[in-house]
């Protein structure tokens, strides 16, 4: 199977993918958070998720995600994106659901940032809130 080329580049990014309100965490990503940080599923369940009670009148249904914090450019992110750097510190234990973000070759946000940056002609130019 031939793998499409990539056309985006997280390490030019300002993280956004990091600032969707819910990042979904499984009990598999829980064991990998767990392994990656040598500490007990749950404690990284008390200290770095938290449960999200979904809007559904018929039913409670809850997700377990990631915490949030604080965030100069988006208003919060993922506990785990670095302030600065806007890289992900957890990256070879980060959650399904960040691995497999974008899941194509084109990241839209990546490609508005490009054209912003162009307009601007600033390489380190990001659009804020």
């Amino acid at each position: 199977m031939k793998r499409k080329k990539l056309k985006y580049n997280c390490l030019k990014c300002t993280g956004y993918c990091c600032s969707y309100d819910r990042i979904e965490v499984s009990e598999k990503d829980i064991r990998r958070l767990a392994q990656y940080f040598e500490i007990s599923q749950q404690d990284v369940k008390s200290k770095h998720l938290k449960t999200y009670k979904l809007k559904n009148k018929k039913e409670n249904i809850f997700e377990i995600i990631l915490r949030h914090k604080k965030d100069h450019i988006f208003k919060s992110v993922c506990k785990f994106l670095d302030s600065e750097s806007r890289q992900c510190t957890i990256y070879h234990a980060r959650p399904k659901v960040c691995r497999q973000y974008p899941n194509s070759p084109k990241c839209g946000y990546y490609e508005f940032l490009k054209f912003e940056r162009k307009q601007q002609g600033d390489k380190s130019y990001y659009p804020t809130l």
